[in-house]
């Protein structure tokens, strides 16, 4: 994690995320997200391969993120990466805001 500003968090993700690597990952993103920060950066300059369970990662992320307000924001996103994060639909997910309790002005909440 970068200590830039710790209002703003930096995961620093390099190596393999893959199945061995993502527990620790995603408790690391339990800890830092328990303290709701506006946004959790994901720093992927290291990465050299990803597995679906580092995928999950990400999405565990997003809707954790999504539940503390918490924006989640990718940096130095290599090709393969952003390749996966394309097909499977993950990239539209990352760009939206976290949502709150309301809801969006012409919804309709149901019970």
């Amino acid at each position: 994690m970068d200590g830039s500003d710790p209002a703003v968090p930096v995961v620093v993700v390099g190596g393999d995320l893959a199945y061995a690597t993502a527990s620790p990952l995603r408790a690391e993103i339990d800890r830092l997200l328990a303290g709701r920060p506006r946004t959790l950066v994901f720093d992927f300059g290291g990465l050299e391969f990803m597995d679906s369970t580092g995928l999950s990662v990400i999405v565990h992320a997003w809707r954790e993120g999504q539940q503390a307000g918490t924006v989640i924001e990718l940096r130095a996103v290599p090709r393969f990466l952003e390749t996966i994060l394309d097909l499977t639909g993950v990239t539209g997910l990352l760009e939206r805001a976290p949502v709150d309790d309301r809801p969006a002005p012409g919804s309709v909440a149901s019970a």
